[in-house]
């Protein structure tokens, strides 16, 4: 593809630029004051609504290559979680050939019932990357569901786990028969713990379950909660925690640095209980505004930039893995994509992604208290691979556009590359035909293909540091090798 170079040094003479703020790149990873987190190897992944879900593998086309140009930046293929509200709706049926079966007056409705067969879960085999299933517990049918996690362990081949019921402290407001008598977070515990030992000794698998996956904000219904409840033989069969969030909001204070980090400090505690245990802490199911996002905020460019700051921040508070839902096709305010068109949100996760892409180890430079950020991504050598900087001052698209100026210091050589991701403003629309792109490019609605010339830009190295400014609702990710 070809490529083209600009100079950003003209910036600060047509913006309204602010002192600068200052980083300093370590050199080495587990170096001064920093703390280091370690990344899995593909730290963005995509949760799929139950039942949609064949829908998206078989009639969206993007699909697949919207989860491969991840790929193509890490070498993994990114994780995915099939689940949501309608996995607990949903029993298996054994004799059934279609992949899901259900009927709604209105397309764009998820379904109170369906049925899904053993197509269903050969289609989440054909994924090259690990897989998350979710399976029925708010029915109270354990049998059905060990026969479908019998069918889940035989036919998915990269299964990396199987969650018990999605969002239970919701299961006595929306009538599920496991809660028909009273229900608590200790009740909940006590039903997840056994059901846990049933399905896993069931299919002689452990670890096998995804715990917890539950939405409230932590400490109730959280995993230093559940964990506290759970004997050594139920641990023995858990793979991951997980945990759903949907912080929501206005666009202003979505994408704000300072409210991404105050709100990830709220998982802090379950965090380090998981990891006490020796297990990964995930978040299971998140986007930016719950029930299929806020039309006025989730498709923005905007949420794009609070999708890749909350990646990273996730990841240096050790999160795992993040996995984004998607729910009814057609009827998704912040899907990343769909039959038509692109969702400015996907641009946000390829930046973080490209910073992560490969990188051993995150550390942040900042100290989450402003509006700007700096985040260092490290090789297995411990040596700095990327850095990406985040001016999340919020730009309306009318008035002046202001910019920050970024010093990094601790840098060698002559220049630096960089791809910038940038939007007419944060408000921007990809499906209303704003134009949002990362290093110039754009991904085509319909199939998700890059498209464009490549634009990277050189900073220009001064005495073991480089300066660049950043407009107000805009993100750079600076290549240091």
């Amino acid at each position: 593809m070809a490529r083209f170079s600009i100079s950003c040094l003209f910036l600060a003479a047509v913006l309204k630029v602010t002192a600068a703020v200052t980083f300093t790149i370590p050199q080495q990873a587990h170096t001064g004051s920093y703390k280091y987190a370690p990344l899995d190897p593909a730290p963005v992944g995509i949760s799929f609504e139950f039942f949609a879900f064949p829908s998206y593998f078989t009639n969206v086309t993007a699909t697949n290559q919207c989860l491969s140009n991840w790929k193509d930046l890490t070498g993994v293929w990114p994780p995915i979680r099939i689940g949501g509200t309608t996995q607990d709706r949903a029993q298996y049926d054994s004799a059934t050939s279609a992949y899901v079966v259900y009927s709604v007056s209105n397309p764009a409705d998820a379904p109170a019932s369906l049925t899904f067969g053993s197509r269903f879960l050969t289609l989440a085999g054909s994924y090259a990357g690990s897989v998350v299933v979710g399976l029925n517990r708010g029915k109270n049918n354990i049998q059905n569901t060990i026969d479908a996690a019998k069918i889940a362990v035989s036919e998915v081949k990269n299964l990396l786990a199987i969650e018990l019921g999605n969002e239970p402290e919701y299961y006595s407001r929306n009538g599920q028969p496991i809660a028909s008598g009273s229900w608590s977070p200790a009740i909940d515990a006590a039903s997840q713990n056994n059901w846990d030992v049933s399905v896993g000794s069931a299919v002689n698998k452990k670890p096998i379950i995804q715990a917890g996956n539950s939405n409230d904000s932590p400490p109730t219904w959280g995993a230093a909660e559940l964990i506290a409840t759970e004997n050594a033989t139920v641990k023995q069969y858990v793979q991951t925690y997980a945990h759903h969030n949907y912080p929501g909001g206005t666009v202003t204070s979505l994408m704000s640095h300072k409210g991404i980090s105050s709100n990830l400090h709220v998982f802090d505690a379950d965090v380090a209980a998981a990891l006490k245990e020796g297990k990964p802490y995930v978040f299971g199911e998140t986007n930016s505004v719950s029930g299929g996002g806020a039309a006025g905020v989730s498709p923005t460019f905007g949420a794009g930039l609070w999708t890749m700051d909350y990646v990273l921040r996730a990841s240096y508070s050790n999160v795992s893995r993040t996995y984004f839902h998607h729910g009814t096709v057609g009827n998704c305010q912040y899907c990343f994509w769909g039959r038509y068109s692109m969702g400015a949100p996907y641009y946000g996760a390829y930046a973080a992604t490209a910073l992560l892409s490969h990188a051993s180890y995150l550390t942040a430079l900042d100290d989450g208290t402003t509006n700007y950020a700096a985040y260092v991504s490290f090789g297995s050598d411990g040596k700095p691979l990327r850095a990406l900087l985040y001016n999340s001052d919020y730009f309306s698209g009318s008035g002046t556009r202001s910019g920050q100026s970024f010093q990094l210091g601790g840098v060698t050589g002559t220049s630096l590359k960089a791809k910038r991701l940038t939007a007419g403003s944060a408000m921007s629309r990809v499906d209303q035909g704003g134009v949002v792109t990362f290093g110039g490019q754009t991904f085509t609605d319909g199939d998700c293909k890059i498209a464009g010339t490549e634009a990277v830009e050189s900073l220009t190295i001064s005495n073991g540091q480089v300066t660049v400014t950043i407009k107000a609702s805009e993100a750079l990710l600076v290549y240091l090798q």
